[in-house]
């Protein structure tokens, strides 16, 4: 599943679950999602007035196009996901200190691989 600026964590995912059934052994299963997608949509409510609180606290002035980029960031482009698996793979190697080389702990780009993908992507538009 790909992960998107709200999404719940599978510990409230599981949590509204657990509410959504309780009590409910006899009863159709429609009938428990439809009470945990009640149960659900109130908490998402609730943590978004809590965000949107944080955020009026933090700039009183926030206007509503501040308040729409804090809360529905743009999801990076492909080109930055790029980029950042990367960085991500970059610091997951090690540094073999007899040669200096990066040793990759997942080996599967050499370090020269990974320099000229990462220098082609810096050169694509966002």
């Amino acid at each position: 599943m790909d992960e998107h600026p709200i999404t719940p964590p599978p510990m409230l995912v599981a949590k509204l679950w657990r509410e959504a059934s309780a009590g409910r052994d006899d009863a159709p299963i429609g009938e428990i999602f439809s009470h945990g997608v009640y149960l659900a949509y109130r908490a998402g409510a609730d943590q978004e007035l809590e965000a949107c609180c944080e955020l009026m606290d933090r700039d009183f002035m926030a206007g509503p196009s501040d308040l729409r980029a804090a809360r529905r960031p743009k999801q990076p482009s492909l080109k930055e996901q790029a980029l950042g698996a990367l960085s991500r793979a970059d610091k997951d190697a090690l540094t073999n200190p007899l040669t200096g080389d990066a040793v990759a702990l997942r080996t599967i780009l050499n370090k020269d691989q990974a320099d000229i993908i990462r220098r082609a992507l810096e050169q694509l538009d966002d």
